[in-house]
C-alpha cells in the first residue's frame, strides 16, 4: 500500500475527508487497528479497498519524516512537468529528423512543420505547470535547452546532421544561429515575460508559428502571384498567414479562456485580434528579410500591437 498524508497531497481524496476532531494518542497495540476508521492528529491514512475500510495509525514522530514542504512539492511537480515537455519536444524534433533522413519529407517542409508544431505544442503545454509564479521559468527551460543545442551545433562544436537537415534551408550549420535561434529565443521571452495569464504572448506565438509557418508552406506551393513590392512573397502566402494566424490566435485564446487563465469579451477581442493579424501579415510581406528575420519582426510587431490593443482585456 502507498502512504498518503493529507499534508503531502492537498488535493487528494484523503484531504477532502472530514477534518480531525480527536486527539487520541496512538499506542503500539493500535498499529493495525481494524475498527471503524477514525481520524486523529496521529493518523496517517492509506489507500484502501472499500470492502476493508481499514486504516493504520502511526506515531506522529514517524509521520513527520514523510511530510514534504509545499514549496518542495511545487518544485518536484514543475520539474516533472519540465522533463515531460522536454521529452515531448525532443521526440517531435527527432521524428522529423528521422523523416528527413529517410527522405519521406523534404528538408523545407520538415523545417516548416517543426517551426509550426514545436512552438504551438510548447504553448499548449503551459497549463501543465503549476500556478506558482516560478512555474514560467521551468517552462522556459525547455526552449533554453534547444537554444543551447542550436548554439553548439551552429558553432560546429558538435555536429547533429539530423537537426541541421530538419531546421535549416541549405544544410549550413551557421543557419542555426539565425532564424532557428531567434525562434527559440522568442519562445523563452513569451514564457518568462507574458506567461499564460496574458494574451500578448499567446497571440505572438500563434502568429509566429501558425501564421508565418503556414504562410511559407502555402506560398511555396501556390505562390505564383507575387506581391508587387516584394517578389519573394506571394499573395497566397500572405492570405494564408492572415487567415491561419487569426484562427490559431483565437483558438489558443479560447483554450486558455476555457481553462480559466484568461477571460475575454469575445465581441471586443475578436476584431482586435483580426487587426493584429493583419498588421503582422503586412510586416511579414515587407522586403526586409535580409535585414530583420521574420522570427523577430513578426512576433515583436505582434507583441507591440497586442500590448496597445489588448491591454484593457486582461
Amino acid at each position: 500500500m502507498t502512504l498518503i498524508s493529507s499534508h503531502l497531497f492537498p488535493f487528494s481524496a484523503v484531504n477532502r475527508r472530514s477534518p480531525a476532531t480527536s486527539t487520541t494518542t496512538t499506542t503500539t497495540t493500535d498499529l493495525f487497528s481494524c475498527n471503524k476508521p477514525t481520524t486523529t492528529n496521529n493518523t496517517v491514512k492509506f489507500l484502501y479497498s472499500p470492502s476493508l475500510h481499514r486504516c493504520i495509525r502511526l506515531d506522529e514522530r514517524f509521520v513527520t519524516r514523510f511530510i514534504v514542504p509545499a514549496n518542495a512539492q511545487d518544485l518536484i511537480y514543475n520539474a516533472g512537468a519540465t522533463v515531460g515537455v522536454l521529452g515531448g519536444a525532443y521526440a517531435l524534433v527527432s521524428a522529423f529528423d528521422d523523416l528527413t533522413r529517410k527522405n519521406i519529407l523534404n528538408q523545407g517542409l520538415s523545417r516548416k512543420l517543426v517551426h509550426i508544431l514545436s512552438g504551438l505544442l510548447f504553448l499548449v503545454s503551459w497549463p501543465i505547470f503549476s500556478n506558482s509564479p516560478d512555474a514560467r521559468y521551468f517552462a522556459a527551460f525547455v526552449p533554453l535547452v534547444n537554444f543551447l543545442r542550436l548554439l553548439v551545433n551552429g558553432f560546429s562544436l558538435v555536429s547533429d546532421q539530423g537537426l541541421i537537415k530538419s531546421v535549416t534551408r541549405q544544410g549550413d550549420p551557421k543557419e542555426l544561429l539565425r532564424g532557428p535561434l531567434y525562434y527559440v529565443g522568442i519562445l523563452i521571452l513569451c514564457a518568462v515575460v507574458f506567461w499564460r495569464n496574458s494574451p500578448i504572448g499567446v497571440v505572438s506565438l500563434a502568429m509566429m508559428c501558425g501564421g508565418d509557418g503556414v504562410a511559407d508552406i502555402i506560398g511555396r506551393r501556390y505562390g505564383s502571384m507575387k506581391i508587387p513590392y516584394n517578389q519573394s512573397k506571394s499573395w497566397a502566402g500572405s492570405i494564408a498567414m492572415l487567415i491561419f494566424g487569426f484562427l490559431v490566435s483565437i483558438g489558443m485564446l479560447y483554450y486558455y479562456s476555457f481553462l480559466g487563465h484568461v477571460q475575454f469579451d469575445w465581441g471586443d477581442i475578436v476584431p482586435k485580434v483580426a487587426f493584429i493579424a493583419f498588421v503582422a501579415t503586412v510586416v511579414e510581406s515587407l522586403p526586409i528579410t535580409e535585414v530583420v528575420d521574420d522570427n523577430i519582426s513578426v512576433p515583436l510587431v505582434t507583441m507591440a500591437m497586442a500590448f496597445f490593443t489588448l491591454s484593457n482585456n486582461f
